[in-house]
């Protein structure tokens, strides 16, 4: 008998970005919208990019396909079940309503489809899922702020935080202030997009608002400053390796920021971030991750200390990787074994 998967736990991962090219495929012939390679349905043609910003614009062709409640219900579940497939207990699924309102679908759409979908993927699946919506850098101001205002709505439906995503360089985060205040008012975390493709300053900035928080922030690595600031704040960092390779904004594994991230003391989670569109999944990278010096239970115990959800939710999380990884290693990312030093893939 084949044994089960370890537990683990995911904060970083875009649902739009978890639709496997078939399902976009069938999906978007129904609603009657084009794709860039709509014949072949294998994923190199059809999640195809070459760079960080050739991905973004791939990301605004596809995602524009989910149209209605069960378009976004399905992305859910569907996930769901393949997340579970690889052991994941808890996630927290980001969103980007406001793009898909900007085409125009309506704010209850998106946000019915996403949360019944929640529902349903812990009755089916057994995985608790937890939302993020967030807004790209790109948005108008007065659209940005309306979207924090329909996530404070969804509060009590499983939405926990409100992030800030898109290219670094489109806008400062400070743009979006009134909007963070909007969510931070209504009892939602920020969870921003920062230090990913731009540099240590980007992280700086996204401090200042006092996120939750950081994904990716892999910048860091780059100031010891910093890292000392992350490490004392207690700011987990949400890492996606496969993410960093595939976007280019990393050159190769073997110079991937996490082990620098580790042994400065900051808490990292693992995620998949966008998985059909990179060709990976959770147990990917967890494994790439352990190969970075970062083990499964440590990655669950960062995973742990950086959840939103409530403190019974939290316990029952806990409860499930306990009883695979040790009651050690879910009491603080800290307790989590490591090795000494980090080792390097081919080193």
């Amino acid at each position: 008998m084949t044994a089960p998967p370890a537990p683990k736990i995911e904060l970083h991962v875009h649902l739009e970005g978890t639709v496997r090219p078939e399902t976009l495929l069938s999906i978007a012939r129904r609603n009657d919208r084009p794709l860039p390679r709509d014949t072949v349905p294998g994923l190199r043609e059809l999640y195809a990019f070459t760079d960080f910003d050739h991905f973004l614009r791939v990301w605004a062709m596809t995602t524009n396909s989910l149209l209605t409640v069960e378009d976004f219900r399905r992305v859910v579940v569907d996930y769901a079940a393949e997340a579970a497939r690889c052991g994941a207990v808890y996630l927290e699924g980001i969103f980007s309503p406001a793009e898909r309102v900007a085409r125009g679908v309506d704010w209850d759409t998106v946000f019915t489809g996403y949360t019944e979908g929640a529902v349903e993927a812990e009755q089916r699946h057994g995985v608790v899922v937890r939302l993020t919506p967030d807004i790209d850098r790109s948005l108008p101001v007065e659209l940005a702020e309306e979207c924090a205002r329909q996530a404070v709505r969804y509060r009590d439906r499983g939405v926990l935080g409100f992030g800030l995503g898109g290219p670094e360089g489109a806008a400062p985060a400070a743009r979006y202030a009134a909007a963070f205040a909007i969510a931070r008012d209504g009892g939602l975390a920020l969870v921003p997009h920062a230090g990913e493709a731009a540099g240590p300053e980007s992280v700086r900035e996204a401090l200042r608002f006092g996120p939750a928080r950081i994904r990716h922030g892999i910048a860091a690595a780059r100031d010891p400053d910093l890292l000392a600031e992350l490490r004392e704040r207690g700011v987990v960092l949400d890492v996606c390796p496969t993410s960093n390779l595939r976007t280019r904004v990393v050159p190769d594994l073997a110079r991937h920021p996490l082990p620098e991230l580790l042994a400065a003391g900051v808490t990292c989670s693992v995620g998949t971030d966008d998985p059909a569109m990179f060709d990976t999944d959770l147990d990917r990278e967890y494994a790439l991750a352990a190969a970075l010096g970062h083990p499964p239970a440590a990655a669950f115990a960062a995973g742990l200390a950086g959840a939103l959800c409530d403190e019974t939710t939290r316990a029952a999380v806990a409860a499930r990787g306990s009883a695979h990884h040790g009651p050690a290693a879910v009491d603080s990312p800290a307790a989590a074994p490591a090795p000494v030093a980090p080792r390097r893939p081919g080193h």
